[in-house]
């Protein structure tokens, strides 16, 4: 019985141990955003490597208790962290608590760089540094103390604050700062603390608990400095120099993604002209839109067709496009299984309604905030500009016969869709596709909305009646609940048989490329991926099911989109993107360097 009680106590215990972790990453995380802990750990406890003998560890290294004879100094004995402090943390900061100060309270508390002896208080050696209980004298690399501040005893909780911007250090007690008590401190510097008396107990706190002094608010303070150190970074005489800049690095984004009326309003506001022609722009624009639709056939066609040669040319980029197309016709959004329906809709996201989606993905998914009349997510934060389903403006290219050639030479699959209703309308569009008009309603602006519904919004059948579809759907009426059982190609029998056929053309495509160009690693694993959503019976369920995501549409529709602008010697990264990517490396490499203010700077406070 009393096994089953042991076992059920060290259970609980476990539990509480996992959340006070849980609460010390965030807390650290929160603290230090600009360390990375695969490359610079931060200090969670004492070494127990790293101390003298007479020191006991104990609650998981974060108590310290003195079990020497304390005669005297020669009995003195010192304990480090695991770990030194990253100079990215910019401030750090830990608390000691003093539980109690045992015979004399002989206690300090400080740091020292690795190396230093243990069998000494902190502050007494070169690279060591302390404060110290008995007398309230700060040590600075020194056996001869300065007066600093108030004595310390039992009950009390001492602060130290390293800030690495300065290479300056100050202790609090029991909340309050006593002051600078030490400058010109060297990099790479451990908490670490010492004792030297019977009965001496410390418990340590590098962020298990919340702590006594307000260090955020120290921190603030010094973020504000920085910030304000990068805003008054003097530009003088050149303004005119920076301002042209700054809107060229706003209108070559727009550009490149394709946002062709906002481009050509924000550059006609700024007197700037557009290098690339507005045709050029709206073809890629037009082929991103098909990518974000999960309309991957269509888009690989269309590139065939304005841009001859250049899948040819990037073999890479045809398998990924293709191994897409085929996660598409399992999400029943690519035209091939769709002309097989009663009645394709031909605008619609993904096939259960895209979720919402946000333009945060990191820097490398090549889109900051996405503002201007192009981004529907400015006005109801819902879908994110890049995701946003889009009306057929593409008059069908090949003819409306839904037959399909089954040989796997990409050129020769037709992608056609049977479905007069909805091209007379992208017919009647096309006609006017070279007027201002057009394209914003290519670029679905507001005013093209009549109570949130687009004027043409497709109809789709459900469940055998019909329905209208929002283009943007609103958390309510997300698809999922109004079509809770999902089915492969949207549950068409003759449309999973060409799924099925295509398939064996993607399989023979691999081989050839395998032959070609060798093996490679990643078109197998692109392809095992793309094939396992067939082995289960609900694959948006499925462990492989986050491919069916239309959030996965974005890094492919980046890549074509590059390897276009590519071919017509136009860059393949807006300078906006390297701006940013440069700035992030700047900041990789200033934390890697030990330059503390890089913790103030963080490129994603600039980008809200």
């Amino acid at each position: 019985g009393s096994k089953m009680a042991e076992f059920g106590a060290s259970n609980h215990g476990d539990s509480a141990l996992n959340y006070q972790e849980k609460e010390l990453n965030e807390r650290l995380k929160r603290l230090y955003p600009a360390v990375s802990e695969d490359e610079t750990p931060l200090p969670r406890s004492w070494s127990p490597k790293d101390k003298y003998n007479y020191i006991g560890l104990s609650q998981n290294n974060l108590r310290v208790h003195y079990k020497g004879h304390g005669k005297n100094h020669k009995d003195a004995a010192s304990v480090r962290a695991t770990h030194p402090i990253p100079a990215a943390c910019g401030i750090y900061y830990f608390e000691v608590k003093i539980v109690s100060k045992g015979r004399d309270g002989y206690m300090g508390i400080g740091l020292s760089a690795q190396g230093v002896n243990m069998n000494r208080l902190p502050g007494w050696d070169k690279h060591s540094y302390g404060y110290h209980g008995d007398d309230g004298h700060s040590f600075c690399s020194s056996g001869t103390g300065q007066p600093y501040g108030p004595t310390f005893t039992t009950g009390d909780v001492i602060g130290c604050c390293v800030n690495l911007i300065n290479n300056t250090c100050f202790y609090t007690k029991n909340g309050h700062s006593l002051g600078i008590a030490f400058t010109d401190l060297p990099p790479n510097l451990y908490p670490t603390v010492g004792l030297q008396t019977p009965g001496e107990i410390v418990d340590a706190n590098f962020g298990q608990q919340p702590f006594v002094f307000d260090i955020e608010d120290y921190m603030r303070e010094w973020r504000a400095k920085i910030h304000g150190t990068i805003e008054r970074f003097p530009i003088g005489d050149r303004l005119g120099e920076w301002q042209t800049m700054l809107q060229n690095l706003v209108s070559s984004y727009l550009v490149h993604h394709g946002y062709c009326a906002t481009a050509t309003a924000f550059a006609r506001a700024t007197g700037q002209t557009i290098q690339e022609e507005q045709n050029s722009i709206k073809n890629r624009q037009r082929i991103q839109k098909l990518v974000l639709a999960g309309r991957v056939g269509e888009a690989i066609e269309a590139t065939q067709q304005l841009y001859p040669g250049l899948l040819e040319r990037n073999p890479n980029l045809l398998f990924m496009l293709k191994c897409r197309q085929f996660v598409e016709m399992v999400n029943g959004t690519d035209s091939e299984v769709r002309c097989f329906s009663a009645r394709s809709p031909k605008s619609q996201g993904s096939y259960p309604g895209s979720p919402n989606m946000s333009p945060r993905h990191g820097a490398n998914n090549s889109h900051i905030n996405n503002a201007g009349a192009d981004s529907p997510n400015c006005s109801n934060g819902i879908v994110s500009s890049k995701s946003k389903p889009i009306h057929n403006k593409y008059p069908a290219i090949s003819s409306s016969s839904s037959s399909s050639s089954s040989s796997s030479s990409p050129s020769s699959v037709n992608y056609s869709e049977s479905n007069s209703t909805d091209s007379s309308k992208s017919q009647q569009h096309s006609s006017t596709s070279n007027q201002e008009t057009s394209d914003s309603e290519m670029e679905m602006e507001p005013e093209h909305y009549t109570n949130g519904v687009l004027e043409n919004s497709s109809t789709r059948i459900m469940n055998g009646n019909y329905k209208h579809e929002e283009i943007l759907p609103t958390d309510e009426s997300s698809m999922e609940d109004s079509c809770p059982q999902r089915q492969l190609c949207g549950g068409n029998q003759a449309a999973t048989e060409r799924m099925i056929q295509f398939g064996r053309e993607l399989q023979a495509l691999s081989e050839q490329l395998c032959r070609e160009y060798g093996k490679n690693a990643t078109h197998k694993k692109m392809l095992q991926d793309a094939f396992s959503l067939l082995a289960y019976s609900d694959p948006w369920g499925c462990p492989v099911g986050q491919q069916l995501d239309p959030i996965q549409r974005e890094p492919i529709c980046a890549a074509l989109n590059s390897a276009i602008l590519e071919s017509q010697n136009l860059p393949k990264q807006p300078p906006l993107m390297l701006a940013l990517g440069q700035a992030s490396e700047c900041l990789r490499l200033m934390a890697h360097t030990g330059i503390g203010s890089c913790s103030f700077a963080r490129v994603d406070d600039y980008l809200h």
